[in-house]
């Protein structure tokens, strides 16, 4: 006989599927307002970022400035290059990350929130199966994120993920990345300054299709120039295990070739982490891009349930974005549907050494949107900032509206695109002009007061 599976009541105001910190927003704000609230993990609690994502990336690429750093200063009052100690790098790294789970897990019991540890399922609309019982909830909240895009091509289960690079033990000799977008690139970076070999593969002719060609092409040819081998317009076919190395085989124009190394990672982007929830059963519509959702967060299907984070089809994934959405989607709970998602533009940063990054519009964007649109950009690797340091590339594009001057897109590659690229995403936010800017008083000498010259 079926072991009868245990059912509970419908005694859940509120049920939210992932802990990141947009399920989090949701959970913490429902309770607050005295609901009944469970959320549910199947990884580590604290969700991506913060376990396995932008914050231990953030600790490795620290150890990868001090190198360039001192590697632009060779011989100008530096003489002797620094070793990164991956091992050592790695504990470090993890000061930052061990503590999060149980931490996460403690604040959010503390609340009262009923914790899980494991993926739901969808029964019905209101009814979900976690742990072998079925829960019954007013509404339901999908905060589950992204996960690796899985590659159709024989032997893709040989490959390792990003998880896996974040938490090497040992850097291998030699690396190869199939995928050559955020991920793929920020890690070539690590691993080629820490002593690998690094190949990147991707299907494009070029990376980061998203971001500015011409500045890319500055970040290729310096990426060429760290060691980084790059195979483009290739087609994997597969990948075999050798005796030491892993081989991969792909095709190229007519031409079938391979190239190996110790270790391959799939860095071909992310997808909706939605295909463990039986979201049919819930009659939860989706698409390639998420969770379909209206401007409430709201599920167009099934108005019991919600979306928000990287797993809803709104705008961008990225962790500042979670947290509105989050809010968002806590407010309409408590309530009723009175906020409606307001994004502002949202930059976007490569944490690649030069960064690169970038907020508004494409300068093919601008011209579809604008009668006429002025141009300013330059290389400027002579400006003071970058010639202080000796930074071999510094360079920006920003686009103006003609008819009024406004900011409308904003370009740049260089030590401290990360951080100037905030003070025009406020620009375009606030529809600053040229004007604007070049009347505001910045420190100097500072990347900020850069920024007068760029416009």
């Amino acid at each position: 006989m079926a072991k009868k599976e245990n059912t509970v009541g419908k005694n859940l105001d509120v049920f939210v599927i992932g802990s990141g910190i947009a399920g989090q927003t949701v959970a913490k704000a429902c309770v607050a307002a005295g609901l009944k609230v469970a959320i549910a993990d199947r990884r580590e609690y604290g969700g991506t970022c913060a376990n396995r994502g932008c914050d231990p990336k953030k600790v490795l690429l620290g150890a990868t400035e001090a190198w360039e750093m001192t590697k632009n200063l060779q011989g100008k009052g530096l003489k002797k290059m620094p070793k990164i100690k991956w091992k050592k790098l790695q504990k470090f790294k993890r000061k930052f990350t061990s503590a999060v789970p149980k931490k996460t897990e403690e604040n959010l019991g503390k609340l009262g929130i009923k914790l899980y540890h494991q993926s739901p399922k969808f029964l019905e609309e209101n009814t979900l199966s976690v742990e072998g019982k079925t829960v019954h909830a007013d509404k339901i909240v999908i905060a589950t994120g992204y996960e690796p895009r899985k590659l159709p091509f024989d032997g893709a289960k040989l490959l390792k993920e990003s998880d896996d690079f974040l938490n090497l033990k040992k850097l291998p000799k030699s690396i190869i990345f199939i995928g050559a977008g955020y991920i793929g690139m920020e890690f070539a970076h690590m691993a080629a300054r820490s002593g690998s070999k690094v190949t990147i593969v991707d299907f494009e002719d070029r990376p980061l299709g998203p971001f500015d060609a011409e500045l890319v092409k500055e970040l290729t040819d310096y990426s060429k120039r760290l060691g980084i081998e790059f195979i483009f317009k290739a087609d994997v076919k597969s990948i075999k295990k050798t005796k030491k190395k892993y081989k991969i085989s792909y095709k190229k124009g007519s031409k079938t070739e391979s190239v190996k190394a110790h270790m391959m990672f799939n860095t071909a982007g992310r997808i909706p982490s939605i295909s463990d929830l039986d979201l049919e059963s819930g009659n939860v519509a989706f698409d390639e891009k998420g969770i379909e959702t209206d401007a409430y967060l709201q599920s167009k299907s099934n108005p019991n349930v919600y979306a928000c984070g990287d797993v809803s089809d709104h705008d961008v994934p990225l962790t500042p974005l979670s947290g509105r959405q989050g809010y968002v989607v806590g407010e309409n709970i408590v309530k009723g549907n009175k906020k409606k998602l307001d994004t502002p533009v949202i930059p976007s940063v490569v944490f690649t050494l030069p960064n690169l990054a970038s907020v508004g519009y494409s300068e093919e964007e601008a011209r579809d949107r604008y009668k006429n649109v002025v141009v300013k950009q330059g290389s400027v690797p002579d400006w003071f900032n970058a010639k202080r340091i000796n930074a071999p590339v510094y360079a920006y594009k920003i686009l103006l509206n003609e008819r009024t001057e406004e900011i409308v897109g904003a370009h740049i590659i260089g030590p401290e695109a990360a951080e100037t690229i905030n003070l025009f995403t406020m620009a375009i936010n606030n529809k600053m002009t040229a004007g604007d800017i070049k009347r505001t008083i910045f420190t100097y000498p500072s990347w900020a007061n850069d920024v007068k010259s760029m416009v």
